[in-house]
């Protein structure tokens, strides 16, 4: 057994209004024009549903699910699709929206597939970017904050499909359980 202990990294207060400064910074982006917003399931889906009331454009939304970590703390460097679009992205502006940007090899297949599509523009909205981790170019185009190399949950991150729902972000350190 080990011994989960959480440390605050960022408060809701303050993922809040950076929130609304991303919404802003789309919002002036495409000016009147509509944005269809893609979830990356099940992560972003807070960050979406708080970025999306934000916007003061058209919008619509729609999710996509891929797996890369299973039920643990490190990613598997296999990207599989579980769950595709439910709507045609041709033509649209699409910003995907990710919980965190990290290794980036889940971010490169989406975009990827994404880009098949032919969408009319294609953004990254991140709420999390971890630059020390990366193993593939890419970068978001929006970003909330960027963080050291610690796991993190919270705000819709998981650890084991717990955590979710804590409206802050926060370090999660596994200890060895003390006997």
């Amino acid at each position: 057994m080990e011994q989960e202990i959480l440390k605050v990294l960022i408060r809701h207060a303050a993922i809040e209004r950076r929130v609304r400064a991303v919404a802003r910074h789309i919002t002036g982006d495409f000016k009147g024009q509509r944005v269809h917003l893609i979830g990356v399931l099940k992560g972003a889906c807070i960050f979406l549903s708080d970025l999306v009331r934000e916007i003061n454009l058209e919008t619509s939304i729609d999710f996509i699910a891929v797996s890369s970590y299973g039920r643990g703390k490190d990613s598997s460097g296999q990207v599989r699709l579980l769950k595709d679009l439910d709507s045609n992205i041709q033509g649209l502006n699409v910003i995907l929206v990710e919980d965190i940007l990290d290794t980036g090899l889940t971010l490169n297949y989406l975009l990827r597939v994404l880009k098949q599509r032919k969408p009319k523009s294609l953004r990254v909205a991140a709420l999390l970017d971890k630059p020390a981790r990366r193993l593939k170019t890419v970068k978001a185009d929006y970003v909330g904050f960027k963080i050291p190399n610690d796991f993190v949950v919270g705000y819709g991150l998981d650890y084991a499909e717990r955590y979710r729902n804590l409206k802050d972000v926060c370090v999660l350190s596994l200890l060895p359980e003390q006997s």
